[in-house]
């Protein structure tokens, strides 16, 4: 007998036809915590400063003959056209559900991350070439420059990563954010720091080694955003989720015997889903009870859009992904 329920997600209301084998159940984000969903203005006011100060730190690093300046300035730049891409994808995550991208385009966001830790490593390339070429002859540099400089950059740098502290740890994108920004205020520190120290000794060599260690601390705090990245685009589930936990809970649930096709992943860089075959040899048990389980899924795991497949084990309900494993296995 078919019914129907109303689906809450994202502000949307959807009716189902459910029949008595499968449930696509409702949940809720209330009662979740979630960072602000729009950055939008931190976003504005990051690029509109640091796009002032990249400018202005590559003019002063030529002119101070500087290569850590103007890496720093490189760096920036990269930095600059990662807040955009970042933004976009925020923006493009918010955009409704249309019949081709029927999650609508919440994927932005896993994209975004993954390319502000390419362009955050290619930038630190480009940093470590250019500071080991200076090592065989390294140039005159103007130290008091390079210092006042790189401590206007430790300032800005600093308040943009603020703006985005709030969301650093709930979005992968916005981390990639806070990342850029954090990386470049101790950059600008290690710029300052070299700069006194080549005001006081007159070691122009120190100008590149800086910039080799500066370059290490950026790689070394990279590699886990790219990792994550690289993990949600490839449909892992995401590193917050314990899938043991997951599954034992859902066997936990009264009426199921077993379950299968376990799958979760992340649909963007704040929201996870979950689709799993529960087998209930009394039959479906009711929307109430599915409800309840997927508002524990959200409550307890943080996995926001569950569907839930229920089955009674009277034949062998195997999905489309596992029958293709059976076949190249024989």
């Amino acid at each position: 007998m078919a019914h129907q329920h109303n689906h809450d997600h994202d502000g949307h209301n959807h009716n189902h036809a459910n029949k008595a084998q499968h449930s696509h159940a409702g949940h809720s984000h209330a009662g979740h915590n979630h960072a602000p969903t729009s950055f939008g203005r931190a976003f504005m006011i990051a690029i509109s400063l640091n796009t002032i100060f990249v400018i202005t730190e590559f003019g002063y690093g030529f002119v101070a003959n500087s290569t850590a300046l103007m890496a720093d300035a490189g760096h920036n730049l990269s930095d600059v056209l990662g807040l955009i891409l970042a933004w976009g994808a925020a923006i493009l995550s918010r955009k409704a559900p249309s019949q081709r991208y029927t999650y609508g385009m919440r994927s932005t966001s896993i994209l975004a991350a993954l390319a502000n830790a390419m362009f955050l490593l290619v930038a630190c390339g480009a940093i470590a070439w250019e500071a080991i070429l200076r090592f065989s002859n390294p140039p005159v540099v103007a130290g008091l420059t390079v210092t006042i400089v790189a401590a206007v950059g430790i300032l800005i740098n600093g308040i943009s990563a603020w703006l985005f502290v709030k969301g650093s740890k709930g979005d992968l994108n916005i981390r990639g954010a806070y990342m850029h920004m954090m990386a470049d205020a101790v950059v600008s520190l290690g710029v300052v720091i070299s700069g006194l120290i080549m005001i006081w000794t007159g070691w122009n060599w120190l100008d590149p080694v800086v910039s080799l260690v500066i370059t290490a601390v950026i790689v070394i705090g990279t590699w886990g955003l790219l990792r994550d990245s690289v993990q949600l685009a490839l449909n892992a589930v995401p590193a917050h989720i314990d899938v043991t936990a997951v599954d034992a809970f859902l066997r936990q649930q009264a009426g199921v015997t077993e379950l299968h096709d376990l799958h979760i992943w992340g649909m963007s860089t704040t929201e996870s889903a979950l689709t799993v075959h529960l087998v209930m040899p009394d039959g479906y048990p009711s929307d109430a009870v599915l409800d309840k389980i997927t508002a524990e899924l959200n409550e307890k795991f943080s996995i926001h859009h569950s569907t839930l497949q229920v089955e009674q084990g009277s034949s062998n309900h195997q999905c489309a992904l596992h029958n293709s494993e059976a076949q190249h296995a024989h």
